[in-house]
């Protein structure tokens, strides 16, 4: 079978909440809200590629916070906060720069220091 690329660029928001009294979820502070504000920044800036902001349950990584993933590149972002938003789409979904400050690989160093 063909290998047919649907989206340059697809990025999964994690919006899963859990029930009061169990561990902490991404969705909880602004899942939502970070949906709506991908969606919004990528459709304001008509880029000429084929990108896709959607909702996504458990990441897996709720100790981090609000997680952004971002495929084919399989980057995940983490502590996502709406003033965020901007700069993601600006530098790693139109220049291909991730925001070194969000990844999760940067959080998990500084956790381990």
């Amino acid at each position: 079978m063909e290998n047919i690329k649907v989206y340059d660029k697809h990025l999964f928001i994690c919006v899963n909440q859990r029930k009061e009294g169990e561990k902490r979820s991404c969705g909880e502070a602004h899942g939502m809200e970070l949906v709506a504000a991908f969606k919004k920044q990528i459709n304001d800036k008509k880029l000429p590629l084929k990108i896709r902001a959607q909702r996504a349950g458990c990441l897996d990584i709720c100790l981090f916070g609000p997680t952004v993933a971002v495929y084919p590149e399989g980057i995940f972002y983490v502590g996502v906060e709406l003033t965020d938003v901007e700069e993601i789409i600006e530098s790693h979904i139109v220049n291909n720069i991730p925001v070194e400050r969000l990844l999760l690989q940067n959080a998990r160093n500084k956790k381990n220091d």
